[in-house]
């Protein structure tokens, strides 16, 4: 309890110090935006850059076999999902002993 005391006095402290520090001067500065003059201009395009480091280019054109993607997963309906668990709710012990308060 001590330790929290002690926080909250020196969080106090700071703000009322923080309050009377004349490191920011009263006089009020308009905001100004940046101006960019070359930003909607027309102007040339950048040359070419490689994006690999090497020089090669490849380029490939043509349809993959449906066999290199991998087996289609088949998925059990939900209503089997459901009806699976519904006979394994059924199958378990119930309570021996029912209370009501």
């Amino acid at each position: 309890m001590k330790t929290i005391a002690i926080a909250f006095c020196f969080l106090c402290a700071t703000a009322a110090f923080g309050q009377n520090a004349p490191v920011i001067s009263n006089n009020p500065q308009p905001t100004e935006v940046p101006d960019h003059p070359w930003h909607a201009s027309q102007h040339s395009m950048a040359t070419d850059s490689n994006l690999r480091g090497s020089a090669d280019y490849s380029y490939e054109h043509g349809d993959r076999p449906l066999w290199e993607f991998g087996p289609v997963k088949e998925e059990r309906p939900l209503g089997d999902i459901a009806r699976d668990y519904r006979k394994i709710h059924l199958a378990e012990r119930k309570a021996a002993v029912v209370m009501n308060k």
